[in-house]
């Protein structure tokens, strides 16, 4: 019923500011379209040191970033000239398509109060038909986003088609993405017609097969099973999967069906023909140049996204 459990990995981002990195994993590197999945949070910083957990301008390809908050905000400025404010139940989709460059800023030392700050960040890789497309950035309010309840059940569609529910977030392949809250006791199973399937247990402890399974933990699938989950106490779930879209190479920021092309942004990158947001360029993450890695391995994904 199980094919795998990936441990979420600390992968520090700043001083005080460390995240759970989730995906990729060397024995799994994406969940359908899914390549890229941090847990960043609870954070309780000093207002002090807030300007630490900034990420600074950073470019990507081939790829859409979906941030989803639980608690606090961050200010989203992008090469489009976007800036949005990023609030807990929203969907904020950016699709980096050929090439894109965006910070992310904790700018409010309220919203970070008292550990507010928790947030879901993961890549979709694009279809190569869309891999080259042109960049964009959406966001969508809670009110956008069906919910549904029932007895001890509470979930949000973030994206994508699940259990009868569709909302107008616009994706590039067949995928699902829910917010899942049970109750003690709560039974809840997982949306069918999708060859990859997994749930993210970001709080709480969840039961499967006579098994528990603690937060921090991605439970991946076997296709065509029917498992149930049941909470073992109040749980946070994130369900996510969808069609595979085939090999993807992942280099640091980039995501593409072509090694070359990942070489082609670095070059962009560093030649500065990836523009910076226009109302946050002062300062950007420079191209690593890590030369102690063997020949062949890629510099950990940027993130939150």
């Amino acid at each position: 019923m199980l094919d795998l459990v990936i441990d979420a990995r600390p992968a520090a981002l700043a001083p005080g500011f460390d995240v759970k990195r989730i995906l990729p994993y060397r024995l799994r590197r994406m969940l359908g379209p899914f390549i890229f999945m941090d847990h960043a949070g609870p954070v309780d910083v000093a207002p002090q040191q807030l300007s630490n957990l900034d990420v600074l301008p950073h470019p990507h390809i081939g790829l859409s970033t979906v941030s989803y908050l639980f608690g606090g905000q961050v200010t989203h400025r992008d090469s489009l000239g976007v800036q949005q404010i990023i609030r807990p139940g929203e969907v904020n989709w950016m699709t980096a398509g050929s090439g894109i460059a965006h910070s992310e800023r904790f700018e409010d030392p309220a919203a970070l109060a008292g550990g507010a700050l928790e947030m879901i960040q993961t890549w979709v890789a694009l279809p190569e038909a869309a891999e080259e497309q042109a960049p964009t950035f959406a966001n969508y309010q809670p009110q956008e986003l069906p919910v549904f309840t029932d007895a001890g059940v509470w979930m949000r569609l973030i994206a994508g088609d699940a259990f009868g529910l569709k909302n107008d977030v616009r994706t590039h392949s067949p995928l699902f993405y829910l917010h899942v809250v049970l109750q003690a006791g709560a039974h809840f199973g997982l949306p069918r017609g999708y060859p990859e399937r997994g749930a993210y247990v970001a709080k709480g402890r969840v039961e499967v097969g006579g098994r528990a399974y603690l937060p921090g933990q991605l439970l991946v699938f076997t296709p065509g099973q029917d498992p149930v989950l049941r909470a073992l106490e109040p749980s946070t779930l994130m369900l996510l999967g969808g069609e595979p879209l085939g090999e993807r190479f992942i280099w640091w920021n980039f995501v593409s069906s072509r090694r070359e092309r990942i070489e082609q942004a670095k070059a962009d990158w560093q030649a500065g023909r990836i523009a910076l947001p226009p109302n946050d360029n002062a300062e950007f993450v420079p191209l690593p140049q890590d030369k102690s890695r063997p020949a062949g391995s890629s510099p950990a994904p940027q993130a939150l996204s």
